[in-house]
């Protein structure tokens, strides 16, 4: 009697002799889980887990799917598994192994019993959330947040209108200023030329035709950057601006004023010229403080 040892959990003792119950394997005078079993089980239980909540996530975002399904039909499509047909003709371990994986199942899903008692079973709503397909994510984001989504791109459109109409403005800023100093040197060339010829040559100059001569193509579709140079012409005191009649039609003549005018690119030139001479007269007074800051003597102190 003092011999015996009692029969461990998982196992049947009989005249001394220590079986272990299916699924557990002896392990000395112990009775342990087999692994290969519990492996296959837990892999069985979490692919029906991934496929009632795959099926319960197109339910939640589209509308159509399988919410609850039957334990006896979960038991049934553990028969056509793959991992099934790798436990071998053993009918206790196959039987053995479903119940183990269903047991797995029941305390992963959630359970109820319908109106003819059988138990159904179905993915739960925290769990199927992380089977959504991500553009059922992404459409229940722009769902959520719609208004301030809206209110993003509004002001992203906004500023974005703002910004390149603020560069189409500093465009036709500095290519109107371009073209006034073109249309002035041009004025002023014409105007020198028909004096120059006993005044046989005309000394205006068709306007339009200016702007035909002096645009690109691309810029006669947009009326604003010429308005913007008559009225820069319209501002200069230089230029006369008047109706004439050129072969028959009513023309906007512009016409240099040759007396008593400054020369518009001598006066260019010229505002160059001050500001090359200027620094010029800045390096010179630099270098003579220089030089003369050498040359004298120190003072001497006892």
């Amino acid at each position: 009697m003092d011999s015996c040892e009692p029969c461990p959990s998982n196992g049947k003792c009989y005249e001394g002799k220590l079986e272990c119950i299916y699924g557990y394997r002896r392990h000395g005078k112990l009775c342990i889980e087999d692994r290969d079993i519990d492996e296959t089980a837990k892999k069985l239980s979490e692919s029906v887990e991934a496929g009632l909540c795959e099926a319960y996530a197109q339910v939640l975002c589209y509308g159509t799917g399988t919410v609850w399904v039957r334990e006896n039909d979960i038991w049934n499509d553990l028969d056509r598994h793959n991992l099934m047909q790798n436990v071998g003709s053993d009918h206790t371990t196959y039987v053995y192994m479903k119940r183990r994986a269903m047991e797995t199942i029941a305390k992963l899903l959630e359970t109820r019993a319908n109106l003819h008692g059988l138990h159904e079973f179905k993915c739960p709503d925290a769990l199927a959330e992380h089977y959504k397909p991500l553009t059922c994510r992404f459409r229940e984001l722009v769902s959520k947040h719609s208004l301030i989504i809206m209110l993003i791109c509004a002001g992203l459109i906004g500023c974005a209108v703002l910004f390149l109409k603020v560069r189409q403005r500093m465009y036709i800023s500095a290519r109107a200023e371009e073209l006034y100093n073109q249309v002035c040197d041009m004025l002023e060339e014409n105007a020198l030329g028909s004096k120059n010829v006993d005044g046989e040559g005309e000394s205006w100059v068709v306007a339009s035709w200016l702007r035909d001569h002096l645009l690109f193509p691309r810029e006669r579709k947009d009326p604003q950057l010429w308005k913007k140079v008559e009225e820069l012409v319209q501002d200069d005191s230089r230029v006369d601006r008047y109706p004439k009649l050129v072969k028959g039609e009513s023309k906007v003549v512009w016409e240099w004023q040759v007396e008593g005018s400054l020369s518009s690119s001598g006066r260019r030139k010229k505002g160059e010229g001050i500001e090359l001479k200027s620094n010029e007269g800045i390096n010179t007074n630099i270098n003579q403080s220089s030089r003369t800051l050498k040359t004298e003597p120190k003072t001497l102190i006892f």
